[in-house]
Formats: C-alpha cells, sequence, structure tokens
C-alpha cells in the first residue's frame, strides 16, 4: 500500500483517524473505488477500505461461485479482472496496479454473512505497513487488533494511522492504540492520548487520543467527523457489556489551540450502540454516533473512576426513547452494532490530557 503525498498531510493531522491517504499524482493510484454484486444478495452497502471489501450478504447467497465487479482509479488494472468468478469461502486476493505501474495493491475481498464476534480478548494484533518515504521499502509502523470467526476476520478500528503522518519514526508501543503485556489476562488493549508535536498543534490538533471502535474508516474530505464508520451487521438483541478496565488521567488537560484548562480533569469513554439502517442511514459516524435518531439502545459506562487497579464494568443496553426491535428487520441484518473506547472523552475534537491512558481487556457483549 503506498504512502501519502506530502500534500495531504496537514489534512490528515486534522482528522487523526484516517487510515490512509491517497497520492496525488495523477494515475498513480492503485484503488478500489468501488464493487458490485447482485443487489438482491446485499443486506447492506459493500464496505471498501484500504485493503478490504467487505460484502455483507444474505444467508442464502451461494459465496462459492461470485463473481464481483470493480471500479479502480483511473487507469488502473486489476488481477484476477473484474468479473471472474471465484470462490468466496474464503477471502480472495485482488491486487490493483496503478496506471503508471509504480504501485501495486493487494486487496482482500471477502462475503460476510456470520455473526460478529462478542467476546474480545486482545490477544491478536496485526502490523500495519506501508511504505517508507525515507528508504523506499516497506515498513511496520502500528499494530491492528484482529481476530477472526469462522474463517472471516474482524479487524478493530482506530486512529494509529492519523498518528503515523506525523510521527512516523515512532515505536508501535508509542502509537495512541498498541497492545500491553499487562492485561487483566494475558494480553490487553492500551489506548494513550498522545501529543502529535508542533505540526499538530499548527492545525489545531495538538493531540490524538487513543481509541478502538468496530466499524471502518472512510476520509470524508467535507466533514472529516463523517469519516468514522461505526457499526457491522448484528442479528441479535443486545443486553450488556461487560469488561475490565484501569484508568489514569492526564496531568494537564488542554483544548484544540493547546490553551490548558485549569481545574477540567480528563475522562475516557465506553458505550456501545445498536441502531437501525435505513436507505439514508447506512452507519452512524463522529457526528451522531450519540444523537442519531436511528439508534435503538445504547450501554455507556457512566460509573467511572481513575484506578490501576483491574475493574469490572458491567453496562446495560437502555432502550433509547422508547424505541423498540422489529424481529423480522433484526433477521434481515437491518441493524448494526458499534463499540467505541477512546481514552479521552472529547479526543474527537482534539479536547484532553496527553498521557491519558485507558486499558481494556476480557469484554463480551452478552444479547439474547
Amino acid at each position: 500500500m503506498k504512502l501519502l503525498r506530502l500534500g495531504l498531510i496537514s489534512f490528515c493531522i486534522c482528522i487523526m483517524m484516517a487510515s490512509c491517504i491517497k497520492d496525488e499524482a495523477p494515475n498513480a493510484e492503485a484503488d478500489i473505488t468501488s464493487c458490485k454484486i447482485p443487489s438482491k444478495a446485499l443486506i447492506r452497502d459493500p464496505v471498501i477500505t484500504n485493503d478490504k471489501v467487505i460484502l455483507y450478504v444474505n444467508d442464502s447467497v451461494d459465496i462459492t461461485k461470485q463473481a464481483p465487479e470493480f471500479t479502480l482509479t483511473e487507469g488502473a488494472s486489476i488481477l484476477p479482472a473484474s468479473g471472474t468468478t471465484r470462490d468466496f469461502s474464503s477471502p480472495q486476493t485482488y491486487t490493483v496496479t496503478s496506471q503508471d505501474g509504480k504501485w501495486k495493491k493487494s486487496y482482500q475481498v471477502e462475503y460476510v454473512f456470520n455473526e460478529m464476534l462478542t467476546v474480545y480478548h486482545f490477544e491478536n494484533v496485526k502490523m500495519y505497513n506501508d511504505i517508507d518515504y525515507d528508504t523506499g521499502k516497506t515498513k511496520d509502523f502500528f499494530q491492528i487488533f484482529c481476530d477472526t470467526l469462522q474463517g472471516n476476520e474482524m479487524e478493530w478500528g482506530d486512529g494509529n494511522s492519523g498518528f503515523m503522518i506525523i510521527n512516523s519514526d515512532a515505536a508501535a508501543t508509542d502509537y495512541p492504540t498498541c497492545q500491553s503485556d499487562s492485561g487483566y489476562v494475558g494480553k490487553c488493549a492500551k489506548l494513550t492520548t498522545r501529543s502529535t508535536g508542533s505540526l499538530g498543534a499548527m492545525f489545531n490538533a495538538p493531540i490524538a487520543a487513543g481509541n478502538l471502535f468496530i466499524g471502518t474508516f472512510e476520509i470524508n474530505l467535507t466533514n472529516t467527523a463523517k469519516s468514522t464508520h461505526f457499526g457491522v451487521p448484528f442479528y441479535s438483541t443486545p443486553k450488556e457489556l461487560v469488561g475490565y478496565y484501569k484508568y489514569k488521567a492526564g496531568s494537564v488537560f488542554t483544548d484544540s489551540k493547546m490553551n490548558v484548562v485549569t481545574g477540567k480533569k480528563d475522562n475516557f469513554d465506553i458505550y456501545a450502540v445498536f441502531y437501525e439502517v435505513t436507505d439514508d442511514v447506512q452507519y452512524l459516524d463522529g457526528t451522531n454516533s450519540l444523537t442519531s435518531s436511528n439508534i435503538v439502545s445504547i450501554a455507556r459506562l457512566t460509573d467511572k473512576m481513575e484506578t490501576n487497579q483491574w475493574t469490572r464494568f458491567a453496562i446495560p443496553f437502555q432502550m433509547n426513547n422508547g424505541k423498540s426491535i422489529d424481529q423480522n428487520k433484526l433477521k434481515s441484518g437491518k441493524y448494526n452494532l458499534a463499540i467505541i473506547m477512546s481514552s479521552s472523552i472529547d479526543g474527537a475534537n482534539f479536547n484532553g490530557a496527553v498521557g491519558s491512558t485507558l486499558y481494556v481487556d476480557e469484554m463480551q457483549l452478552f444479547y439474547e
């Protein structure tokens, strides 16, 4: 996967949650921009990220003989060719080559009709790699939390790639989101609010909060808060989110302009939302993850405290504004669920305290 042109760095700093920025040079991009399969097979629009295409389909679809069709960036080519029939019992790899032939990108294309994972041990990570401008070679930058269920891989979303743009020399363990060996059981997720340095401060983005969320990221140049796409299909009624946490707030709280806010202390956030998917709301994002009228129920941790001891939480889902769940829609995959965590509760607006650290482990979603 190619690293981004320097001309987009300032934009990336402002959003801090970008997972990939495309090369500005004409005819040098190697991206899948859209994917098409028969509409009756889909329960949701295709999800396209930097290296993956996810197709959520009905249970009746025969995934052993599928021929997805792709739209690519101008002049790019793909192998196997668009429309090739393949067996998607396991994810299939496609390679996109830019028109100038200098860049190649591999995509994993998978058909998904299984339930999402509901038990999270945070034991498994893989490395995100990209081209290092200094050496021209591929380099491992940061960790991505992942797990598999019945052959399908689930990746947690995070904001590490934005931090990479302004601090690419950082060790993986110095990124806002990484794995720690000191879990409640084994390893755990460690979310830390980091300084973005002088470059970040120039764009009123002086911090990068550690975060994890279920969903994907697609850049929205006109409204960066809409770049986060929270949630994946869930076919059951969520009842409770349970897990363990530790938390220590940073000592100095600042706003997005680096003004010290006297007397204000940072805090963390852990919550889950269950919402209806409609034609105009395919997912929630940073502007409406707690306010959308499509939200059916919410589980949000309110009894929070600083502690260096592993502390159990159990958050019941509360129905939102008299909402109810339509069982037919539930069976048809018309509801999404997202779990969202951050080391700074207002980190999306670049308000928080450097050094605030949230550890999370052994989390489970209970459902009917």
